[in-house]
């Protein structure tokens, strides 16, 4: 008969490499931080140019501040 190892057959996770949010700068207007976010989501930078701008003023600034955070603390 043959030899059997079951310890080496079982059923191990996939692992996919880490996605890291980073600013892009070179295609950014500002400071990249919507080039960035396209870049991580893989949708097209004027969609989160349009986001921002429309949850900006719905929020009555808030969003503002929220991106100058994201813009001054990654990367």
């Amino acid at each position: 008969m043959t030899d059997l190892r079951f310890e080496d057959s079982s059923v191990r996770p996939v692992e996919t490499p880490r996605r890291r949010f980073r600013l892009d700068k070179q295609r950014g207007k500002l400071m990249g931080v919507s080039a960035g976010i396209a870049d991580y989501f893989g949708i097209d930078v004027t969609l989160v140019r349009i986001a921002w701008v429309v949850g900006t003023l719905a929020g009555f600034g808030s969003l503002l501040l929220v991106y100058l955070a994201i813009g001054l603390i990654a990367d």
